[in-house]
This record gives C-alpha cells, sequence and structure tokens, in this order.
C-alpha cells in the first residue's frame, strides 16, 4: 500500500495552531503597543509636571542673567531618571545649557508648550519662560526637556516579559492538548485501520474484517462497520460463485456425454455420410468454442457488476464525510469571523479607556496640587479658576471617552451572543443593522469608505438575530476585501423595505463587480477569488444557507463587472 505522504491530522492541526498563533501575536503586539503608549504618555504628563516645579527659578535666574544657577537648574534636571536631555535658551536664542542627548531647534522662539518626537527615539517638551514683573511680562527664553524610548522601555520592561511568558504558556499548553486530542482520536485509530485494510487477504476475506478500538460511535466506527458488512457481501458472492461454477461444470460434463452419444451413432452411418460426420464435428468445435466464450463473458459480467456494487457503497461514504467535513468547516469560518470580530472591538476599546486612564491620572494629580495648595494656604483665585478649567476639560474626554468604549462594548455584546445563539426574539431591524455596522467599525478605520442604511422606523421581524448579523457581517466583509480592495473611496448602500409580509433588503456596493463565470459560481461552497490569499470559499454560501434556511427566504445576486455587486433578499417578517 502506497504511504501517506501528508497526514490528514497533521495538516489540519497545522492550520488550527497557525491561526492561533498569529491571533495571539497580534494580541500580544497589541498589548506592548498600548503599554508603550500609556507609559510615554505618563511621561509626558510628569515633564509637564516638572515645568511646574522649575519655571520660577529658572525664569528668574536668566531674568537675574545668573547663567551658573540656569546651568545648576539644567544639571539637577539631568539628575532626573526621565530626562535624557535639557536645552535651555535665552530671549536672543542663545544655549545657556545644552546637555543630554538633544536635537536642534527652531531659531524662533517657542511660544507654548509643545511636545515633538526627534529623530533616535528621543521626544522633548519645549515651553517659553515668562517673567512677571509689576504687571507686566518679558519672555525670557525657552526650555526643552528630552526623554527617551530607552526610558518607557525600562518602565514596561517586566509587563512585556509577563505578557510574552503568558503567550508562550498558553500556546505550548494549547499546543499539548491539540497533540494530545489528534493523536487518541483521529492519528492513531487511522493508522490502525490503514494498517489492517493494507493485510487485507482476497482468498481468506472471513479474517480481513476490521477490528479496531474504538469505545465512542463516530465516523471512524461507522466506517469499520460498513467496511466489514462489504465483507460479509464479498463472501457471500464467492459462495454463489463457486455453485454456479459446479452447475456450469455438470452442464459441461452431461454435455460431453452427449456428444459422446452423438458419436457412436454417428460412427454406425455409412461411408458415404462421412464428409456430413466431418462437417457436423466442426460445428461442434465452433459450439464449444463459442459456450467457453459466452461462460468468460457471464464472468466478466459479474466481476463488473461487483466492482460497480463495490464503488457506489465507497462513494456514499466518501459523501457523507465530505458533506460532515462541510458542515465543520461553515461553522469554524462562523467562529473565525467572530475571533475577528472579538479582535477588532478589544483594539478599539483600548484607544479610549487608555485616554479615560490618562485623564483621571491627570485630575488625580491636579486635585492633589490643589489640597496642597488648600493647606499651605497658598490657594488663589487664579490656582481655583484654573484648576475648575482643567478639570471640566478633563471630566469632557473622560466622559466622552467612557462613553464611546461603552457603545463598542454594548453592539460587540448583543451581535456576539446572536451569533453565538440560534433563538428567535423580535428584532428592530434598522437598530441591529446599525449594532452590526457599529461592531464591524475597526474594520474600516483605515479606509474611507462609508456605508449608507436606509430601513423604516420600528420594523420589527421575529427571527434568529445570529443569522441577520451573520449575513450582514459577511455581505459587508466581502465588499470590504473582494470588492473595494483596490478603491478608496468606496461606498455601500443597504435599503430596508416591507413589502406585505416580507422584507425585502436590497444591498450594493460600488466595487469591481463579479464576471458572468464568476456570478453562476457565486454562492457556490468553497468558491473564492482570492484562493491563496486568505479566502475560504464558505462566506457566500454561508449567507445562502441562512437566507434559505435559517430565514426561509430568497437570495439573489446580480453584477456587471467593474461597476459593483448587489443583493436581493427576501424573507418573511416572521421566519
Amino acid at each position: 500500500m502506497a504511504k501517506v505522504k501528508t497526514s490528514l491530522s497533521k495538516k489540519l492541526l497545522t492550520r488550527v495552531l497557525s491561526v492561533y498563533f498569529i491571533l495571539t501575536l497580534i494580541v500580544t503586539v497589541g498589548q506592548i503597543l498600548t503599554e508603550y503608549l500609556n507609559a510615554k504618555n505618563h511621561i509626558q504628563s510628569e515633564l509637564q509636571t516638572l515645568k511646574n516645579t522649575f519655571s520660577v527659578s529658572l525664569t528668574r535666574a536668566i531674568w537675574e542673567l545668573n547663567n551658573e544657577q540656569a546651568v545648576d537648574i539644567s544639571n539637577g534636571l539631568m539628575a532626573l531618571p526621565i530626562i535624557e536631555g535639557v536645552q535651555i535658551r535665552d530671549e536672543n536664542g542663545e544655549y545657556i545649557a545644552n546637555k543630554g542627548r538633544t536635537s536642534s531647534l527652531p531659531e524662533e522662539m517657542i511660544t507654548s508648550g509643545i511636545m515633538r518626537d526627534h529623530p533616535g527615539g528621543t521626544f522633548g517638551y519645549s515651553f517659553p519662560l515668562i517673567f512677571e514683573f509689576s504687571g507686566r511680562t518679558s519672555h525670557v527664553g525657552d526650555v526643552t526637556l528630552y526623554s527617551s524610548a530607552n526610558i518607557i522601555f525600562g518602565r514596561i520592561e517586566v509587563g512585556v516579559f509577563f505578557l510574552i511568558g503568558n503567550a508562550i504558556i498558553k500556546t505550548a499548553f494549547l499546543v499539548f492538548l491539540f497533540l494530545n486530542a489528534f493523536r487518541q482520536m483521529l492519528t492513531d485509530p487511522l493508522e490502525e485501520l490503514t494498517q489492517q485494510i493494507s493485510e487485507f487477504d482476497v482468498n481468506r476475506p472471513e479474517s480481513s474484517k476490521l477490528h479496531l478500538h474504538i469505545e465512542d460511535d463516530n465516523e471512524l466506527k461507522v466506517l469499520q462497520v460498513s467496511y466489514n458488512e462489504l465483507i460479509d457481501d464479498l463472501i457471500d458472492y464467492k459462495q454463489k460463485l463457486r455453485a454456479t461454477r459446479n452447475e456450469l461444470t455438470d452442464a459441461n460434463r452431461r454435455l460431453d456425454d452427449q456428444n459422446i452419444m452423438l458419436e457412436q451413432e454417428v460412427a454406425k452411418k455409412t461411408a458415404s455420410l462421412s464428409k456430413i460426420m466431418l462437417d457436423l464435428e466442426q460445428q461442434k468445435d465452433e459450439l464449444i468454442v463459442n459456450q467457453r466464450e459466452l461462460r468468460q463473458e457471464n464472468e466478466n459480467r459479474q466481476y463488473i457488476e461487483d466492482e460497480l456494487r463495490k464503488r457506489n457503497t465507497e462513494l456514499a461514504e466518501s459523501m457523507e464525510t465530505v458533506k460532515i467535513a462541510k458542515d465543520q468547516l461553515i461553522e469554524s469560518e462562523r467562529m473565525a469571523s467572530l475571533g475577528g470580530l472579538v479582535a477588532g472591538i478589544a483594539h478599539d476599546v483600548n484607544t479610549p479607556i487608555g485616554v479615560g486612564v490618562t485623564a483621571a491620572s491627570f485630575l488625580q494629580e491636579r486635585i492633589n496640587n490643589l489640597q496642597n495648595a488648600y493647606e499651605d494656604k497658598t490657594l488663589t483665585g487664579k490656582t481655583m479658576s484654573n484648576f475648575l478649567s482643567e478639570a471640566n476639560q478633563t471630566t469632557e474626554l473622560l466622559l466622552g471617552n467612557l462613553n464611546r468604549a461603552s457603545e463598542l462594548i454594548s453592539s460587540f455584546k448583543q451581535v456576539a451572543v446572536d451569533q453565538t445563539s440560534e433563538a428567535v426574539r423580535d428584532v428592530d431591524l434598522k437598530l441591529y443593522i446599525h449594532e452590526v455596522i457599529q461592531s464591524l467599525a475597526p474594520n474600516f478605520k483605515k479606509t474611507s469608505h462609508s456605508i449608507s442604511v436606509n430601513c423604516p422606523e420600528n420594523l420589527v421581524v421575529k427571527c434568529a438575530p445570529g443569522a441577520i448579523a451573520q449575513i450582514f457581517t459577511n455581505m459587508i466583509m466581502n465588499s470590504l476585501i473582494h470588492g473595494l480592495d483596490e478603491k478608496e473611496n468606496g461606498k455601500i448602500t443597504i435599503n430596508v423595505s416591507q413589502q406585505d409580509d416580507e422584507v425585502v433588503v436590497e444591498y450594493a456596493d460600488d466595487g469591481k463587480g463579479l464576471s458572468e463565470e464568476n456570478l453562476d459560481r457565486h454562492f457556490d461552497a468553497f468558491f473564492t477569488t482570492k484562493r491563496g490569499k486568505g479566502g475560504s470559499g464558505l462566506g457566500t454560501h454561508i449567507m445562502y444557507n441562512l437566507v434559505t434556511q435559517a430565514l426561509d427566504g430568497k437570495i439573489r445576486a446580480s453584477s456587471v463587472e467593474g461597476e459593483g455587486l448587489k443583493y436581493e433578499i427576501r424573507f418573511p417578517l416572521h421566519a
């Protein structure tokens, strides 16, 4: 028996683990980037806090032309862990101090606080030095404080190692579980099945039956039973063939006896009939040859019938196996779609939450400063006014970002629960379509595409909302990946209407469309125009099954190459 070059279990395990590795890598990199940005925001906030600490004394030193004191202040700043460089300039743009890792500054004076990124991984916070005297203000110079990515990495080093270690441990544990499960449930039974089939003896079929150690009633158990039934049928056919051969032997023997009697009868004839006897003898030989040919033809036909019956049985078993694999692939496609939705929502939620944490930290710092001023009895009206202004801005920023995160989580929660549930409930179609689009927003962040939804208010349908979510998700993602991938400002239009007791959905994009040949195969399983580029070919097939089975409706696709793709979906108001 030919040796299998590529193990099915290994190939399947490799694909599953590859997807998991990629997802784990993306999530870990995203978490590390978030840690980096949060640490950078904290350092920037600390640089801004340092401004309030030393700007007054530094301004007075420059005003009094006490450059030595200004240099001493710069040395003190360089001793701080977060400072990589300090630049102090007077009102003429001349450097009083230029220490550490710094970059060149513009010749004009800095009039407001500026945060800049510089080559070499450094970034600086620049602000002017204003001296107030007798109600007048004078611009005496500016200061730039530098920090770098090395300081940021030093702060998040432990967290990064923890994230990487956590990802490695989870991945190793998952690989161990998958390897063990695949070996016990697939690899070992298949090897045992292959070994026993390779030992098949055509002369002793009764000893070639399969005896597998399978406890569960799975597909391999069904294959074993069907194979053993085929062996039993083969044994019955061999017995019938043996009986037929015996009958044919008896018939030949009787025919030979009859021929002998005929020869004896002919021998008694006169010599004048010798020529006729020779002719009859020749005809007899031809008859024997014809009988043998007929017998051989009957045997060949019986063998062909047996082979056809065997092939039909094997084909039926193969079709059942393909159907089961197809159902499993469709379920995997649905879960992969939900996994991509989770990754996108998690990335978008991190941003408003991170901004909210930074705003809360800034507000806490301003409250502490206000409390210290109150306790030291140095609290002034201006300080209180500045605090109220900053607190109001910070609170607006905090509430805005928390509301954004709440909206994302709410949309994702409803759509995710519906995609994993087949429960039937009343659905406000317009609100639900907007929730699905909101959950897909991360996929459109880096594009300029637009989605327009026209749906009547209070259009309520009774169905499994997971089917609605999966259908619109697949249509929108197909437009994004296949139709609008070469277009910058694509447009997707969704028109929903009610006609009698039916809901009509008209979906259209202005992408590159499909050719007539591809349109005919559009809803076929495993057909995709992105073969080898991540396309599974199951998206539109799942759409077709959900519309026709879950919603008891109809779906029709139309397209002209270069002019976009359109879907028309009709399903009952109460599916």
